[in-house]
């Protein structure tokens, strides 16, 4: 690839390391050329490294997006990588004449960038702000920026994300810091004293009033603690005197600006990181190499490099007191910093490498580079519609394994979700979203693109009502006139009762629709007796079984929040209001009783809609007398699989608490209140299945027996294997309706 860098040429600190970090690593395997708009030690710097650089001087920016121009037409590159505000003002002028994409990173959060500098926050910052809205792609440093910049209204299919990394070999390793400490800013170490370090610049953003504060609180205790604050700003005065203010201004050393820094953290016992915004700060990374450990603020991707009690320790911003708690309690701790320091450092490596940051950077371009060269007029783009927005974990999961089956079969179609809640659905899936009754919005999407989805559950019954039945039969009718491929995905059919719904459900069914996928055999048995024969009928599973869990330190980490012992032995009740369930509940409270007693299996309300599912819950536990859980908060969709698939046995009323567990080995038991639940326990050949009405405990009782006994133990891990080797009809079929458009090589934004 050959790619145009183009940068201001006055970056400083992180976005500085990033930039020469990532281009150096890239020219390795690529064409690349940098642009600065300024000379000066920047790109001084990167021409001593052996990089193409051209400066190009000049406040005028209509001036220097001409110079780029010509840049262009001498180089050629495939892709423009901006950096910065005045590369991005310049990337925006120049981007609707050259015909190539145009790509920014957002180093930092734009709204602070000039915190506690009005006249640049509105000259500056007002200009960049502006720019970013016309450039093609943006790529956010750490997934938290993403989604800010998605919540802003920025396209969620044009925002990737990257991760700073870094070289870890060569560390400095031992150092006689007191000699070092000297010879630097003359201060006495002694042997015993325990270094705090903050490296940042002195600005508001930064808050390193914050870290004084912190560190004040915890010398009270530990008058062994020594801070050094490596950086310089505006806020410098204003810190001294709060030093001074809160008597540990003889604790406290200003370092001013340090350069090369590896020693400065090879000095340290904690590095400290206190900013209110951040995306993902190379001087945690540099810390981490140097084997400190490591304490932050919750900003940017810091959440998603510690891992708060295993391998450092995460608090709140401006939250000072859980500082200073924190950092007594490594201060106090050496076996503890060593830990969690060495800990830090194998992730770091393992997630947060160069290699890791310049491969991922280059499946970006890649990506970029196709997506921009994909014809602007053809049909290309998904819509999906179903029972989205609404809180059901259930309906959740159905388009998150939809949304990431088509990724996977057509990476480059863009994707627009029928929901509720479109701004969230935008935010946690990363797909374009509408309004489920911005009927306008709708039909225009549909106009553009070449698959409809009606997606998975039981859209196709009127038990719920007719209205939603008439809703979706509009929606295959309209996709079909305007020119879409309609397909239905991994979904239940029926019950349809009225006569004059069966009829309209038949017409439509067999004028507008090419595929559909099923999960059942019923809804199979449903499609013949209502005379559906037109599109192509084929038995497939819901599209939730492809779903993984969580990986098992997340999954471990969030039964342990949840004060659950994730090595216990458990049964999972997945309930539901019904009409029949308050009879019910007295006899699930003697079978879950009955469990306990003989089994000791704990049980476990775990609610698939939220909060929805916590009424019956209670219902039942507050009867028990037994230790019980009822998880009481939402969980990530693939957290809530991750706790099913440790359970000893799952007994639900809720379908997808079944689906779930099945999916990943776990024996189920059934309640039914609607066909559904029996159609899929039938066709994954599961008999423990009684009805809610009427349910006693003397049905359930041996059912646990059977399943305890390992009875159907072997076929429920004989079930997980045939459910998902059933649901790749669902990802097979939506990838011959689109042609020409699947089997491209994708990225994950």
């Amino acid at each position: 690839m050959r790619i145009l860098h183009m940068m201001g040429g006055g970056d400083v600190g992180g976005a500085k390391t990033h930039i020469m970090t990532l281009v150096g690593a890239l020219r390795e395997r690529n064409e690349v050329r940098l642009i600065s708009f300024r000379d000066g030690p920047f790109p001084q710097e990167a021409k001593a490294r052996g990089i193409d650089v051209v400066v190009i001087p000049g406040a005028n920016p209509l001036a220097s997006a001409g110079a780029v121009k010509k840049q262009i037409a001498d180089f050629k590159p495939d892709v423009i990588h901006c950096h910065g505000a005045k590369a991005n003002l310049v990337g925006a002028l120049v981007r609707r004449t050259v015909r190539i994409p145009v790509l920014t990173t957002v180093h930092s959060d734009y709204r602070y960038d000039y915190l506690g500098n009005p006249l640049k926050q509105h000259t500056f910052g007002l200009i960049n702000t502006v720019a970013l809205r016309f450039l093609d792609y943006h790529q956010a440093v750490a997934d938290r920026m993403a989604r800010t910049l998605i919540s802003r209204g920025f396209d969620p299919e044009r925002t990737f994300k990257i991760y700073n990394g870094m070289n870890f070999g060569d560390p400095v390793g031992e150092i006689d810091r007191a000699a070092y400490c000297k010879e630097q800013w003359n201060v006495e170490i002694a042997e015993d004293d325990i270094l705090c370090g903050i490296a940042a610049r002195l600005t508001q953003v930064k808050d390193i009033h914050t870290c004084i504060r912190g560190f004040a609180g915890a010398c009270k205790q530990c008058p062994q603690l020594r801070l050094l604050i490596a950086g310089d700003g505006e806020d410098e005065p204003s810190l001294r005197a709060l030093a001074e203010e809160l008597g540990v201004a003889d604790r406290v050393t200003f370092c001013g600006w340090v350069s090369p820094v590896d020693k400065y953290f090879a000095c340290l016992d904690i590095n400290l990181l206190t900013s209110i915004s951040e995306t993902f700060p190379y001087s945690i990374l540099e810390g981490v190499r140097e084997g400190c450990a490591t304490i932050c603020s919750d900003v940017g991707g810091m959440s998603e490099l510690i891992d708060t009690g295993e391998n450092g320790y995460i608090f709140q911003p401006r939250d000072d007191k859980t500082l200073s708690e924190q950092i007594l309690d490594l201060a106090r701790d050496p076996e503890k910093r060593a830990r969690f320091a060495a800990r830090l450092y194998e992730k770091a490596v393992r997630e947060f490498s160069l290699d890791t940051m310049c491969r991922t950077q280059e499946e970006n371009y890649r990506t970029i580079i196709r997506r921009f060269a994909l014809p602007k007029k053809e049909r290309r783009g998904v819509v999906i519609c179903g029972a989205y927005g609404r809180g059901n974990a259930g309906d959740d999961a159905i388009l998150k394994a939809i949304v990431q089956e088509v990724r996977a079969v057509a990476p480059d179609s863009p994707i627009t979700v029928l929901s509720r809640r479109p701004e969230e659905t935008r935010l946690r899936y990363r797909t374009g979203s509408i309004h489920t009754f911005d009927i306008p919005r709708m039909l225009r999407r549909m106009h553009h693109a070449g698959l409809y989805i009606n997606g998975g559950g039981s859209l196709m019954q009127d038990v719920t009502s007719t209205r939603s039945l008439n809703y979706y039969l509009f929606t295959l009718a309209a996709a079909r006139v305007l020119g879409c491929k309609v397909m239905m995905y991994g979904c239940g059919i029926g019950p349809v009762d009225k006569p004059a719904n069966r009829k309209r459900t038949t017409r439509v069914l067999n004028r507008s629709v090419d595929l559909i996928t099923l999960r059942d055999r019923m809804s199979q048995e449903e499609l013949e007796r209502l005379g559906v024969k037109k599109p192509r009928i084929v038995l497939a599973a819901d599209p939730t079984v492809t779903l993984a869990p969580a990986p098992a330190v997340r999954v471990e980490q969030a039964m342990a929040d949840l004060g659950l012992d994730p090595a216990g032995r458990y049964l999972a009740f997945g309930l539901r209001t019904w009409k029949d369930f308050d009879a019910a509940a007295d006899e699930l409270v003697r079978t879950a009783e009955y469990a306990w007693e003989k089994y000791g299996l704990t049980p476990l309300f775990l609610p698939i809609e939220y909060p929805k599912d916590l009424a019956p819950a209670r219902r039942v536990a507050e009867r028990l007398h037994c230790p019980f859980a009822v998880i009481k908060k939402q969980l990530p969709i693939e957290v809530t699989i991750g706790i099913l698939s440790r359970m000893t046995l799952v007994l639900g009323i809720r379908l997808h608490a079944l689906m779930f567990a099945a999916a990943r080995g776990v024996p189920v038991i059934g309640v039914s209140y609607d066909v559904k639940i029996d159609g899929f326990l039938d066709y994954i050949g599961e008999k423990r299945c009684v009805p809610l009405r009427g349910v006693t405990a003397d049905a359930l009782c041996p059912l646990i027996d059977g399943a305890m006994a390992g009875a159907g133990e072997r076929s429920a891990r004989e079930t997980s294997d045939w459910l998902l080797e059933r649901e790749t009809e669902n990802s097979r079929g939506a990838a011959a309706l689109l042609g020409k458009y699947a089997g491209k090589a994708g990225s994950e934004k």
